[in-house]
């Protein structure tokens, strides 16, 4: 019996230890009256608002609304849910998205939900214009950091190798001698030539651990840092720097398309994508690129300039049609001109032309096949402009919107963002 006992109380102990925190007991959502969340121009959306406590409407709860054009509401209110529910309407007349956004306030905290409704996304056309000498520029500059040797480094990092993956921190020249670009490196263990897979990052500084799983299923990857400092240190490190050196490094000379701080790092990646062709055993045939928020504005830019990447998958890609907001359209992060409508902003108009990664879809081919995902609720990257993107490639391409995400992925995303690159790696 004592040994029971003690059993028991060891099996308790051990799954409090293991319990975790998960979700919240209130919940606020915002329903369309469509499961796709999709309306043709002049319909009208019926929305239902429901605050839940414990699965239950809570009573005389106080909420703040704002519904309207996305990053354009016009309709703001306050007030008293008696039970908990809420029913309201929208519309468009022109092609884009109208948004609801709900905070319920209980016992001092507050809770969001929120749904965008898709009006005739298809017909979204973008607004930032192409410099007639945009392809000039970037080839220009890719050829220039040519001139410099890539000179790499590789460092075996033997606590993240596997059986069947090597894993490597390596570092190689990018657009001028001693500016390096650091990445992560997997390489299946097993002799052979693969299909490659570059990985590029979201804005932030952070460390890097590779894509080791896609490289166990029989591919190389490289993961890169954008702001060439090693990818291996301790958070805190990229803590300091980005609360310090780097921070706001995407406002970074904007006035100036040759000083601007994503000229680099779109170089760079060029130049990740020569450190496989050179330096790993790549076979000379599948090559791709994939990353989301800024790392799809980054896939975006790699597949616009570089034909030897054969297909790309941008997730909720960031800097695209920045000048939307000067016509009062949801514009895509980092919003450069949202808060003052470009007033006295003349050049950094023109240069935002340059690093508008709508500009670069347009230079996609049809030898190259992408796929596209995002959320309708995404308040950072605003899915006008993830829809104007996609109109905009004129190549093969899927579309997979998963509406209810925000600036995140749900784990069906991620598998199917997964497998759809396996695919093109003819490893699915």
């Amino acid at each position: 019996m004592k040994r029971i006992l003690s059993t028991l109380i060891c099996v308790m102990v051990m799954a409090s230890l293991s319990a975790q925190i998960r979700g919240n007991n209130i919940i606020v959502t915002v329903e369309p009256d469509r499961q796709d969340w999709t309306y043709k121009t002049g319909e009208t959306a019926q929305f239902v608002v429901e605050v839940r406590k414990s699965g239950t409407l809570l009573d005389n709860v106080s909420i703040d609304l704002a519904a309207g054009p996305e990053m354009y509401q016009d309709v703001k209110k306050t007030m008293v849910l008696k039970d908990g529910t809420l029913k309201l309407t929208g519309s468009m007349k022109q092609p884009g998205f109208y948004r609801v956004d709900v905070t319920a306030h209980v016992d001092g905290q507050d809770y969001k939900g929120a749904c965008g409704a898709a009006f005739s996304p298809e017909k979204l056309q973008p607004s930032t214009v192409m410099p007639a000498d945009f392809s000039e520029f970037w080839q220009n500059a890719i050829a220039e950091a040519r001139k410099t040797d890539l000179n790499p480094t590789k460092r075996l990092l033997p606590e993240r190798c596997t059986k069947d993956v090597n894993v490597y921190e390596v570092s190689f020249q990018n657009i001028q001698p001693n500016y390096r670009t650091y990445a992560i490196l997997c390489v299946p263990v097993k002799e052979g030539r693969y299909p490659a897979l570059l990985r590029v990052p979201g804005a932030g500084v952070r460390p890097y651990g590779g894509d080791v799983w896609t490289a166990s299923q029989g591919a190389i990857t490289l993961e890169i840092g954008i702001h060439g400092i090693p990818v291996t240190m301790e958070q805190k490190v990229y803590d300091d720097v980005f609360n310090g050196a780097l921070m706001g490094y995407w406002e970074f000379n904007m006035d100036d398309r040759d000083k601007h701080y994503y000229k680099r790092v779109v170089i760079g990646c060029i130049r990740a994508l020569d450190y496989i062709a050179e330096y790993t055993p790549w076979n000379g045939n599948e090559l791709g690129v994939s990353g989301s928020s800024q790392g799809g504005f980054l896939t975006l830019a790699t597949a616009a300039l570089d034909k030897r990447i054969t297909y790309y998958a941008p997730v909720h890609a960031a800097l695209c049609d920045h000048t939307n907001s000067l016509r009062g359209i949801a514009c895509g992060w980092p919003h450069y001109f949202y808060w003052n409508k470009g007033k006295g902003q003349e050049k950094q108009i023109e240069v935002s032309r340059y690093y508008d990664g709508i500009n670069f879809a347009r230079l996609i081919t049809d030898k190259q096949a992408g796929w596209f995902s995002f959320g309708y609720n995404d308040d950072v990257v605003p899915p006008t402009t993830a829809w104007a993107t996609y109109n905009t490639v004129k190549g093969p391409k899927e579309i997979s919107p998963y509406q209810a995400t925000w600036h995140f992925w749900f784990q069906e995303q991620w598998d199917e963002w997964e497998n759809w690159l396996l695919k093109q790696m003819h490893l699915r």
